[in-house]
């Protein structure tokens, strides 16, 4: 069901990523992708794998996140998988039925997408399952304050993002209720072709499109009744500041994005 997407949602906690100053975790969540991306091999997604397990057993969190974070891409990971393994035809023929062939450039290529894509989500959403959205909203503010010499609005920037990550699982919660009462009515969103269930969704979208304009409008009226004017002049309640944890942190991403560049040249090939 809808709710089990875990984007923009916040599990409460009292473990050391949770206790990360937010500035340190975004800056890291970069360079995690940037460590993702470095990937060469496919051998080596396994190094980035069990990093973004060991953290999230770090933070006292499930696996099953790790699971419910991908359920979004449960369409397009296949869709990936299979372009990608039918369409290169270079390397050796391993297997050919009629019009299809699959050769060994198609296979690696195929697991390394799939791979890149969950390893990228999967990682990616520990940001907001361990960090508040007022935090979040306070080390993107930190972190774009010296673009502020060139006027750029970093409150305000910093301020509609996390806007929308917060409000990410209220529509989805909001959806999930419309389905639910469409289906006590007799809506059918299961069968028939792509067509028939993309015109099922209508009745779905249009009170969730007039629920959402509501709550923005609902959340401008209460901004502005409590005298909202921007960041100019605005304190905060809480006051961050690094630590010895956040270098342990720093440490320990530098250690994998250092892991993958020498494995990427040094570790024997074990695929053909």
């Amino acid at each position: 069901m809808l709710k089990d997407i875990t984007l923009g949602q916040y599990v409460p906690g009292d473990s050391v990523l949770h206790r990360l100053d937010p500035r340190t975790k975004i800056l890291l969540m970069i360079a995690y992708i940037v460590a993702v991306f470095l990937v060469k091999r496919v051998e080596v997604f396994f190094v980035v794998i069990l990093f973004t397990v060991g953290v999230t057993l770090l933070s006292r969190m499930k696996l099953s996140y790790l699971v419910k974070a991908l359920k979004p891409m449960k369409l397009l990971l296949p869709l990936m998988f299979l372009m990608n393994l039918f369409l290169i035809k270079t390397g050796r023929l391993v297997f050919e039925w009629w019009i299809f062939k699959i050769y060994t450039d198609g296979v690696k290529n195929a697991v390394f997408i799939v791979l890149r894509l969950a390893t990228l989500v999967a990682g990616t959403s520990l940001l907001t399952l361990t960090t508040t959205p007022i935090a979040l909203t306070d080390g993107l503010e930190k972190l774009l304050t010296p673009l502020k010499i060139i006027k750029f609005p970093a409150h305000e920037l910093a301020m509609m993002i996390t806007i929308a990550l917060r409000f990410i699982p209220t529509l989805i919660e909001e959806a999930d209720k419309i389905m639910k009462a469409q289906l006590a009515r007799g809506a059918d969103f299961e069968s028939g072709n792509v067509l028939k269930r993309a015109k099922a969704l209508v009745p779905v979208l249009i009170p969730l499109f007039v629920n959402s304009f509501r709550r923005a409008d609902e959340l401008a009226m209460a901004m502005e009744s409590r005298c909202y004017h921007g960041g100019d002049g605005r304190t905060k309640m809480r006051v961050y500041a690094f630590k010895l944890i956040d270098l342990y942190a720093v440490i320990a991403v530098a250690l994998l994005i250092a892991a993958v560049v020498l494995l990427n040249r040094f570790l024997p090939t074990f695929l053909p």
